[in-house]
This record gives C-alpha cells, sequence and structure tokens, in this order.
C-alpha cells in the first residue's frame, strides 16, 4: 500500500496552524478534498478530525473510508478507530485501498514517519510566516535524514506552491 502524508506548511517550514482567525487556504483544502476522493480515504487524529466536524465536516469526505488514529477515543461516528499507524493502515488494506493519504495533525504524521510508514509527502507551502508552530520529527531524540526525491513542484494559486517528495525508505 501507498502511504502518503498530505500537509500544509508556512514559508517558514512550520504546521500552518488553521483556526476560525486563520482559515486553510481554498487551494490548499480543494487540494486536500482531490487527494483525499482520488484514494478514498485518509487518516488523521483525534483533535484534528473533531475540529473538521466543528466546522461542519466532513461534508465532502462523508463517502470516503475515515481513519481516526487514538489511543483514548471510543466509537466515533462516520469515521473507524484505531490505536496504531499500522491498524489503520491494515484496515484501509483490508478494505482494499491502494493508498492510504494521512491528513493530520502533526502527531499523527511525526508517528507514521518515525515509524518508516511514508512513502510519499505532499507539503502546501501557505504564502505566510508563523512565529510558532509544529515540525514534522522523524526521530525526536537523535540526528538524523531521510532521503528524499522531488516527484512534483506546481503552484497551486493563491501564492500556495505544492512540493510532492518520494521517500526513499531503504535508509533509515
Amino acid at each position: 500500500m501507498k502511504t502518503i502524508v498530505w500537509a500544509t506548511l508556512t514559508a517558514n517550514g512550520n504546521y500552518a496552524q488553521s483556526g476560525p482567525d486563520n482559515p486553510p487556504t481554498k487551494e490548499a483544502l480543494d487540494d486536500f478534498f482531490a487527494q483525499a476522493a482520488a484514494a478514498g480515504n485518509f487518516i488523521v487524529g483525534r483533535r484534528t478530525f473533531e475540529g473538521m466536524r466543528g466546522s461542519g465536516g466532513p461534508g465532502p469526505l462523508a463517502d470516503l473510508d475515515i481513519v481516526v488514529v487514538s489511543k483514548s477515543a471510543a466509537d466515533i461516528p462516520g469515521a473507524k478507530v484505531v490505536s496504531s499507524p499500522q491498524d489503520a493502515l491494515d484496515y484501509l488494506r483490508g478494505n482494499g485501498h491502494l493508498t492510504a493519504l494521512i491528513s493530520g495533525g502533526a502527531d499523527i504524521h511525526n508517528s507514521f514517519l518515525g515509524q518508516g510508514l511514508v512513502d510519499e509527502v505532499i507539503f502546501n507551502v501557505a504564502p505566510v510566516l508563523e512565529g510558532r508552530g509544529l515540525n514534522l520529527l522523524i526521530d525526536r531524540d537523535h540526528y538524523r535524514f531521510k532521503q528524499v526525491q522531488l516527484l512534483d513542484c506546481k503552484p497551486l494559486g493563491g501564492g500556495v506552491v505544492q512540493l510532492r517528495y518520494a521517500i526513499d525508505r531503504t535508509v533509515s
């Protein structure tokens, strides 16, 4: 199964923090809807999913397999709750999916990356700088790097640029 992390970052490399005062860009949201529809699913953390539901979601995502990774959540209507990244992938594979879209948030991305479960990353870089923010952390205890290969770079409009990278999973 091909696994893809999807995220919107600020121009200075932080996760773009969205909320009522700072909504996500239309271009990034449209891209997320297209990526999720193409995969037929998305994986998300509980807090991010609750934020999506609070904004009237899942809306156009209602027909997709939505998997919430949480160690503490019970059943969530409209989503399958699992306790680990591997359980999420096993569930989607069992439902016949060939691609898994890992959409948020930072803790979920870091857990999939830290376990070496990611094949590609899609970063939508928003035209904003933020003073504080969350980052991707492949390994919190040691400095190490992962080799990536640029697959695509394209403007999405509104100053948003999309970078798509393949991750070499053979190097750790």
